[in-house]
């Protein structure tokens, strides 16, 4: 592989990847994943891709950028990046994001604290190309040469770059090797965000170029604005499986179970992540089973948007983000409701309770609450009487980025698990130092091409070495582990990770959410809510 990329490859008019990773230039994995044969190899890209797409930067493929047909067209996409450019530093089109954004531009010192704290840095073997710094320079000298317009004396103090078609088709791609999981942020000396660069980079192309990852674009945000729900399903489809859902959930617990839809005046409009109902209805379910038994007044909403609380766009592009934002927050209008409950989504609640404050004023500012804090609350209040022994074996938590780094929501469900669970152990690190799991900013949905490959090697490695690591002395099947994450997002890159390195088979580590662990040790429930077997 190339370890020493200069900025000005990037420019490399030769189709040839700037980049090619082997399982040797990675980071090791600690037991039972310590031995060679147990990393998979790589998937190379076809060479039909190849001749299609554009492939120039790490021999990964996720956006599917076709290859411009002539030079004219390469220009105009040029002129294209170049307008967009010069929108993303004006208040007019960028005024959420444009005080950190120029921050980060003007006054990074290049000190690498960020590359230090980056788990995509760290499981690429400290590649340069996945420095945080690495695209934020990149945009850092367009920025002086374009924007500011500062010439040849820009040039010397600042650095220049060539732009051209290549520069920002492998910039594009360059966008997506980032999990927006601000780690790098947080650790940054002054303030820098080079999370939020990534970003904006992303939502230039998407919204000046119409450049974006399918698996969030027409099949995230467009379908959920068509549809109502980004997983294709309508308030009726809704509604259907959550009948049969309430249905299977009575039958495994022994207490009746209604979810109540549409009830105007109620104290809580919960908003779940609509991949529950499709790929862990138990989820949905003792969330029902929970809100009911300890006498909570709520409801879903058949509105569109107002049953699936994901919001693609806050990872791309805002004009579709404020689209979604508006929807959830019109479906609690029309309803009345008191206040607004995230469910287990942790982009969900960077979406709604964080970033929503800059569009949603007046009659649609309606108070949002994590449904860790409601949770918390109801463990506490004794209204339901739970038997902690029935939650007797290995527990350690995943920490969703967007619901514990973002928003500092740390401690209720760790109350929760104290509580409940006798073996629960942490992970190191965790809390607000947590790394990601690999599948934030849409990566656990994009599978096009090659790209899983890269996510399984690369941008989940550090939470795979954390998770192995927090069961380190029950690692034997013998003893099953529970992995909690209270995401679904992250849910769905664990489940995508522990399959591909056969970990439940092998070492019986199943994960889950944190409602779950609550109705297992429910004394009225009837024994094993949580069944131990592969989902």
């Amino acid at each position: 592989m190339n370890k020493h990329l200069a900025l000005r490859d990037m420019s490399q008019t030769k189709r040839d990847p700037l980049l090619h990773l082997e399982n040797t230039d990675l980071m090791p994995l600690p037991a039972p994943l310590d031995s060679p044969e147990k990393d998979h190899a790589w998937t190379a890209l076809s060479q039909q891709v190849k001749d299609k797409y554009e492939c120039g930067l790490d021999d990964t493929c996720a956006l599917n950028l076709p290859q411009p047909k002539t030079p004219e067209e390469e220009k105009q996409l040029v002129g294209k990046f170049l307008s967009g450019l010069e929108k993303l530093f004006t208040k007019e089109n960028n005024w959420t994001f444009l005080q950190p954004l120029l921050l980060t531009m003007e006054h990074c010192t290049g000190c690498q604290t960020c590359s230090e704290a980056c788990h995509i840095f760290e499981a690429s073997g400290r590649n340069e190309l996945y420095r945080p710094t690495y695209r934020s320079e990149i945009l850092r000298r367009l920025y002086f040469k374009f924007v500011k317009g500062g010439g040849l004396v820009s040039a010397w103090q600042h650095g220049d770059i060539e732009l051209n078609w290549p520069l920002v088709a492998r910039l594009a791609e360059l966008s997506y090797r980032c999990n927006l999981c601000r780690r790098c942020a947080q650790t940054c000396p002054i303030g820098c965000d080079n999370g939020l660069v990534a970003h904006d980079l992303r939502k230039l192309f998407s919204m000046e170029m119409g450049i974006n990852s399918k698996e969030c674009h027409d099949n995230g945000s467009m379908l959920q604005l068509k549809v109502g729900s980004s997983t294709g399903m309508n308030s009726a489809v809704v509604k259907d499986n959550i009948e049969f859902i309430d249905e299977d959930t009575s039958e495994k617990t022994g207490i009746e179970v209604h979810t109540p839809w549409d009830v105007e005046g109620a104290d809580v409009l919960l908003i779940h992540n609509a991949g529950e109902i499709m790929a862990w209805p138990e989820n949905p379910g003792a969330f029902a089973l929970i809100l009911n038994q300890a006498g909570i007044s709520w409801t879903l909403s058949s509105e569109l948007c107002g049953y699936d609380s994901i919001n693609y766009g806050l990872w791309y592009d805002d004009a579709q983000f404020a689209r979604v934002a508006i929807k959830h927050a019109q479906a609690a209008q029309k309803l009345k409701v008191k206040k607004i409950v995230i469910g287990e989504c942790g982009h969900a609640h960077k979406a709604l309770s964080v970033i929503a404050d800059r569009i949603l004023g007046g009659d649609l500012n309606i108070p949002r609450e994590s449904s860790m804090t409601l949770l918390r609350d109801i463990v506490k209040s004794g209204k339901i009487k739970f038997d902690p022994s029935r939650n007797n074996f290995p527990v350690t938590m995943h920490d969703p980025c967007n619901l514990v780094r973002l928003m500092g929501v740390v401690e209720p469900q760790r109350e929760i698990l104290r509580e409940l669970c006798p073996q629960f152990r942490e992970m190191e690190p965790h809390g607000v130092n947590n790394y990601c799991c690999g599948g934030g900013s849409g990566f656990a949905i994009m599978q096009g091409n090659n790209f899983p490959d890269w996510r399984f090697h690369v941008s989940g490695r550090k939470k795979m070495e954390q998770v192995l690591n927090a069961f380190s002395d029950c690692l034997a099947p013998e003893t099953p582990k529970y992995l909690c994450a209270p995401c679904s997002n992250c849910k769905g890159m664990l489940r995508d990770m522990l399959a591909y390195y056969g970990l439940w088979d092998s070492n019986r580590i199943l994960y889950g959410g944190l409602v779950e662990l609550m109705v297992n040790a429910m004394v009225d429930v009837k024994p094993g809510f949580i069944e131990w077997e592969w989902h």
